[in-house]
């Protein structure tokens, strides 16, 4: 009776389900990893669960595309804040402390931590929502040793804004194809297009600066 029962059980799994039981695992240990070491852009990942997600049946699928991303990048911004401020109590310092400051150009350090000054924590917020806004502002609050608590204070409503707005990207791919891979692909364009417009426009302004004198 027991093995008929598991017999059932098995037969009843759908491909829904099963995307659902390895989805959400591989998008919460990558968007740690892609928090730590921008190997994977962390953005496009959610916006492709969020596509997944809008075609599912099940009713909670997009609030747990949206939590799980949330939930993973707090924990590899939490995870990386605490490995920083470790060098930077450190009298030598630390590799992973020089290689934040080689991430971040010193234009854009400069500003956040003025910013940073003016504004206290809400920065952070901004910081997830602006490409490459992220590594500069989260240096500036290491190298103004603000605590550990306030970091995480501030970095749960940036997290959550950051997942809900590449969740945003993924649900307008996902409901201008009515075949799942489609949306994947239009959302993916679409965030690789938000992240690098403004890096690219800064490559160019600083190559227009650099070949005019900066007049």
């Amino acid at each position: 009776m027991i093995a008929g029962r598991v017999l059932a059980l098995a037969t009843t799994v759908t491909p829904e389900t099963t995307q659902q039981a390895a989805g959400y695992p591989t998008l919460f240990v990558l968007v740690v990893l892609g928090s730590l070491v921008p190997v994977v852009p962390t953005g496009a990942l959610v916006s492709t669960a969020a596509v997944v997600a809008f075609h599912q049946t099940a009713w909670f699928s997009l609030l747990l595309a949206f939590g799980v991303g949330a939930l993973a990048a707090f924990i590899g911004d939490v995870a990386l804040y605490w490995l920083g401020r470790r060098g930077v109590r450190s009298k030598n310092g630390s590799r992973l402390l020089e290689r934040l400051r080689g991430r971040a150009a010193p234009d854009h350090l400069e500003q956040a931590e003025r910013k940073l000054d003016e504004h206290g924590v809400v920065v952070l917020v901004l910081s997830r929502l602006v490409p490459a806004g992220r590594i500069p502002v989260m240096l500036a609050c290491l190298l103004s040793e603000m605590p550990l608590r306030t970091f995480v204070r501030g970095d749960i409503p940036a997290c959550l804004a950051w997942s809900g707005a590449y969740g945003l990207i993924g649900i307008l791919g996902g409901s201008l194809f009515d075949e799942p891979w489609k949306g994947v692909v239009a959302a993916v364009a679409l965030t690789l297009l938000v992240s690098g417009v403004p890096a690219g426009w800064r490559r160019v302004r600083r190559g227009w600066v650099a070949a005019h004198g900066g007049g």
